[in-house]
């Protein structure tokens, strides 16, 4: 699968769930489950088999971000570990998660973001539509971007 460029020592790449399911679990159980409070059932909503994933790893191979693309088009799961924040991994992962979507000829990708992070996504060409709601008790706004742009 399709992958970027070292940076910062960190490698970002697209991965199946069969190969790196883990590693992408290992990193969402960390900051959802343990730092967030979101209830493992809810996490691991067994759709991830028929999603496409990307993994960020430090130079020593350990997992350290991750995100995935579900068929219809809705980015999610967007985790950083806690010490990684800050570093471009998660808009590096963002991005190979919207050029995925173009390789699969989907022309308009959409995401609920925890409104904490709805700056980083409004930064990277997203926009908000509809109002607050709540998601595993965490508030949330959908936000889209045209891929054709």
């Amino acid at each position: 699968m399709g992958g970027e460029p070292w940076e910062n020592g960190v490698g970002v790449a697209v991965v199946t769930w069969e190969e790196a399911g883990a590693d992408c679990l290992r990193v969402r159980t960390r900051v959802f489950v343990e730092e967030q409070g979101v209830p493992l059932e809810v996490e691991a909503d067994g759709r991830d088999p028929g999603c496409a994933h990307v993994l960020a790893r430090d130079p020593t191979g350990r997992p350290v971000g991750t995100g995935r693309l579900l068929p219809d088009g809705r980015i999610g799961r967007m985790a950083v570990l806690p010490e990684w924040r800050g570093k471009g991994i998660g808009r590096r992962i963002l991005g190979l998660l919207e050029a995925e979507a173009r390789r699969r000829g989907l022309r308009r990708v959409t995401l609920h973001a925890q409104t904490r992070a709805q700056g980083f996504y409004e930064a990277a060409g997203y926009r908000v539509e509809g109002g607050v709601f709540e998601e595993a008790g965490i508030p949330h706004v959908t936000m889209w971007k045209d891929l054709t742009a």
